[in-house]
Parts: C-alpha cells; sequence; structure tokens
C-alpha cells in the first residue's frame, strides 16, 4: 500500500518513534507503514492523519 505517512513525519520533524508513541504503535510498525508493508487499521490510519494534521486523503489515497 503505497503512501505519504513518511513525507508528513519528517515535514513535521518527528520521528518514528515519536509517531508511533502518539498513536499507540510500535516503531516498526511505523517503519512497516511507510514502506507499504504493512495494511494499518482504520482506527490507526485516523490517529496517524490526527496527528500529524492530515486528511485520510492526503496520505493513502492513491492515484493512478
Amino acid at each position: 500500500m503505497k503512501n505519504k505517512v513518511r513525507v508528513a513525519r519528517v515535514e513535521r520533524a518527528i520521528t518514528q518513534e515519536q509517531l508511533a508513541k502518539k498513536v499507540g504503535v510500535t516503531r516498526q510498525t511505523i517503519g512497516l507503514i511507510e514502506n507499504g508493508n504493512y495494511n494499518p487499521t482504520l482506527q490507526l490510519c485516523i490517529a496517524i492523519a490526527k496527528t500529524l494534521d492530515k486528511t485520510l486523503d492526503d496520505l493513502f489515497w492513491e492515484v493512478d
């Protein structure tokens, strides 16, 4: 799953560890999400979007 989580996280100068703590997952989970190797639940997607001040569309919508 392609996403823009890494770009949004770096723009806000937040580490994977910091984001993970804020949304209640491990740093490894954030890394897997950023690399497209893990499909997060909708609840986790919403938590990430809120933490990064982005919409779900901003982070997860795929444009062909």
